[in-house]
């Protein structure tokens, strides 16, 4: 558990300035004049700028339910917002919360709250969490939200949040009524791009903003970066909006040099992505069945379970499933759960999926072998052998 908020803080102001790069806090872009090239801000300045760079992120998807806005609900977007719940709960004495909303944060907010001994409540409308991973892993991480104490109501429709009777709030859903002391809405984000239209760059399919792999927009001085924007898809061939902290490190960077002079090029992702539930690592790569059969694949796959160890070691559980293509045999995607090791293996799969490997080839790739660590065999080579056998 991290005590001091500050920890979070990747660079203070202090230390861009350092770095002979201008701060301004809390200052609104209101408008931009493309045509002048000068942006106005909240306090009626304007500046000009010879390249100007999008990197508004996301917005919080908010439910239209009544009552939504009252207080004690709350989104967690940044770390304004998790200091804000933090006050809450010491001056309320919150014993009790709902998340409505199944995704990787929500389970992530699940074990925060868990740890400071808030009882906490899942609404999701579907039947299992994380719609990421598909159903055979969901399971297991249902499994284990309800070994650790959280309530996980599926097919939950969330009508009216009002004011409770014993506590300052009550959620009215179609599978019952649940009083609570907060809420907190987690489910989703869309790109944030008001700022984008305004000056008529082009908006992609995934409703952020189109950029090219240097990270061009549609106007050639006008750039974007992270949350805001698509990204490149080496699996699909399609430009997607995942909003993931890494990825807009990555693109900020790019965007970095080739304003700089320094051409550089973002050449795309993989979807992987990670969570913590827990006891259990969650991780996943590339695309899912659902995903791959929306982009014209004929998907085959297999879910092995195993030890993330050598058996003479012990045991540690862990369920590795991969993803092909039935026609061709293409390697698609990979998931994983399990109490050890699946970080490591989603990891190595996103190599396979990045450089293009066959599902032959990682059957037999050279993995760093120690029996603490997996058998003379991993996981990952019996899941693909498997998946090889079932083309």
């Amino acid at each position: 558990m991290i005590k001091d908020d500050k920890k979070l803080i990747a660079r203070t102001p202090e230390k861009f300035r350092e770095n002979g790069i201008d701060v301004w806090l809390n200052t609104e872009v209101v408008n931009v004049n493309y045509e002048r090239n000068t942006v106005e801000i909240s306090t009626l300045k304007n500046l000009p700028f010879d390249f100007l760079v999008m990197a508004t992120g996301t917005k919080a998807m908010m439910p239209d339910i009544p009552g939504i806005d009252s207080p004690g609900v709350f989104v967690l977007k940044n770390l304004e917002n998790a200091l804000q719940i933090k006050s809450y709960m010491r001056k309320n004495n919150c014993r009790k919360a709902i998340i409505i909303g199944a995704g990787f944060i929500a389970m992530e907010i699940s074990e925060a709250l868990h740890l400071t001994g808030v009882k906490t409540t899942i609404f999701h409308r579907g039947n299992l969490p994380a719609n990421r991973w598909d159903a055979e892993l969901s399971k297991e991480m249902l499994a284990e939200l309800t070994a650790n104490g959280v309530e996980f109501v599926p097919r939950a429709e969330t009508s009216t949040v009002e004011k409770g009777n014993d506590s300052p709030l009550k959620a009215i859903t179609n599978q019952g009524t649940w009083n609570a002391d907060m809420i907190i809405v987690a489910t989703g984000v869309k790109p944030n791009v008001e700022l984008a239209q305004s000056i008529n760059l082009k908006i992609g399919s995934s409703g952020a903003i189109a950029v090219n792999h240097f990270q061009q927009t549609s106007k050639e001085n006008v750039y974007a970066a992270g949350d805001c924007c698509e990204s490149y898809h080496r699996v699909t061939g399609r430009w997607v909006n995942i909003p993931l902290g890494d990825i807009a490190n990555k693109q900020g960077r790019v965007v970095g040099r080739n304003v700089g002079g320094r051409p550089l090029t973002f050449d795309g992702i993989v979807g992987a992505q990670s969570f913590r539930l827990f006891n259990l690592e969650c991780a996943a790569t590339g695309i899912s069945e659902k995903e791959a059969a929306e982009n014209g694949y004929n998907p085959v796959s297999v879910l092995v379970w195993g030890s993330a160890m050598a058996k003479t070691m012990g045991q540690k559980k862990i369920g590795l499933k991969m993803i092909a293509d039935k026609s061709s045999g293409k390697f698609l995607g990979a998931q994983a759960v399990g109490e050890a090791g699946v970080i490591g293996r989603i990891n190595a799969l996103s190599v396979a999926l990045w450089t293009g490997l066959n599902i032959d080839e990682i059957g037999y790739l050279d993995l760093a072998y120690s029996p603490p660590y997996g058998g003379a065999w991993d996981i990952i080579h019996n899941t693909a052998q498997a998946l090889r056998r079932s083309i």
